[in-house]
Order: C-alpha cells, then sequence, then structure tokens
C-alpha cells in the first residue's frame, strides 16, 4: 500500500492563493472516489479547532469542486475515537489546517486520535496539509509554535526523512543561517507551492506561484535547488 502526502508550504485559502494547489487536491479526491461523491475530511486542530477555517475549507471544496466536507475536532473535549475512525474512513482525503504545530502534535496524542492517523496513513490515505498540516509529518520542522515570531527547529512526528520549513519565502535569510551554522540539508516551501509525497520519497511539486526547494549545507555554504 503506497503511502501519500502533500505538504503545501503556505497561503491563504479564503482568498484562494492556493487555489491551483487545492484543483489538484479536489481532482485527486475525485480519482480516490470512483463513482461515489468525493469527501474530504479537515482538521482544524493547529487553530485550536477554529470553525471559519473549516467554513472557508467547505466554501471552496463543496462550493467550487463540489465535494462533501466534513471537519473533526478535538480541543476540549472528550476524546471519541469510534466516531473519528469512522469520520476518517468516509474521506477520500484529509486536510491538515495551519496554526500551533506543536499544539496540534500535543492534541493528537492526548486525544488517541494521532494513533488513528497513523493506522489512514499505513493504509494509503491520501493526506494534505497547509503550513501546520505540511511540516508537522516530518522529522523536524522550523516554527515559532511555542512563542510567535520566535523561530526555532522542532521534533515532528517523523513519519517523513528530514527538516523543513514552511513560508519559507517569508523565512529565507534566518532558516537559511541555521541550516549552514549546522550543515544540515532541509526543504524550503514557499507560499502557495506543495511537495508531494509517496512511501516517503519527494515526487513532484504543485505550485500556484511559489516554489519548493532542496536546501543542501552539509558540505559548508549552501547550495539551493529549486525541486
Amino acid at each position: 500500500m503506497q503511502t501519500r502526502i502533500l505538504a503545501i508550504g503556505g497561503g491563504e485559502l479564503k482568498t484562494r492563493e492556493t487555489l491551483k494547489i487545492d484543483e489538484y487536491i479536489a481532482a485527486e479526491a475525485k480519482n480516490i472516489a470512483g463513482e461515489k461523491r468525493a469527501c474530504g475530511l479537515f482538521l482544524p486542530t493547529a487553530s485550536h479547532d477554529c470553525m471559519p477555517y473549516y467554513n472557508t475549507f467547505h466554501k471552496i471544496y463543496t462550493g467550487l469542486f463540489g465535494i462533501k466536507t466534513d471537519v473533526l475536532l478535538v480541543c476540549n473535549r472528550e476524546p471519541d475515537l469510534v466516531k473519528w475512525q469512522e469520520k476518517i474512513e468516509k474521506a477520500d482525503f484529509l486536510y491538515v489546517g495551519g496554526g500551533d504545530t506543536v499544539f496540534m502534535i500535543g492534541e493528537w496524542k492526548r486525544t488517541g486520535l494521532l494513533e488513528l492517523l497513523r493506522g489512514a496513513y499505513e493504509k494509503g490515505k491520501f493526506l494534505c496539509g497547509l503550513s501546520a498540516g505540511a511540516i508537522c509529518w516530518f522529522e523536524e520542522m522550523y516554527s515559532d509554535s511555542v512563542v510567535e515570531g520566535d523561530y526555532a527547529m522542532y521534533r515532528g512526528l517523523g513519519w517523513i526523512k528530514g527538516k523543513i520549513s514552511p513560508h519559507y519565502n517569508e523565512r529565507t535569510v534566518d532558516f537559511d543561517k541555521i541550516l549552514v551554522y549546522n550543515q544540515w540539508c532541509a526543504w524550503g516551501l514557499e507560499n502557495n507551492a506543495a511537495l508531494e509525497i509517496v512511501n516517503g520519497e519527494a515526487v513532484k511539486t504543485i505550485s500556484g506561484g511559489g516554489k519548493v526547494y532542496r536546501l543542501d549545507a552539509s558540505k559548508g555554504g549552501l547550495l539551493k535547488t529549486e525541486f
């Protein structure tokens, strides 16, 4: 069974900045769904279950693409693993929204949702996510989750090898300095750009104007290659 993640570097869903990427996700969801109506499950955990965020997702994916949507809420509530598993199984893709990545991972662990997501991933469920929802799957991620505006490296879930920064066009100078100082390699995902990872390997990009970079500082200096 192939595993599949689409990591979106950033961009405003509400103003349709990521529309080209959303079109790709919608088309893939319809291919997965086949004869039945495609369904997308939105996880707004990183935004503390912000319902206006879900409403925006619904307007785009149902209003423009005719895809049925649902939402999975975990914050400040008792876990309901049976109900959550049903939602996950019905969905043709999961979309993880942006926000506080460290908080999100903590909530997934606290509630037991992480085990359900891991199971879905291993069974081939199409996982998509923007910003926090893009970087959480990697071993290490560049984020300001703990103190807003104070960027640092944090441990991710480790499902995908390597390090990553979202919004790379906004964080280029600082992130590059960290890589060079530590002689690290990483991914830099700009806003309105997405990296697709199949079976743990990067296979393609989808762009609404942004770029994806492979960054290599392992030999001193920084080699920056557009993927």
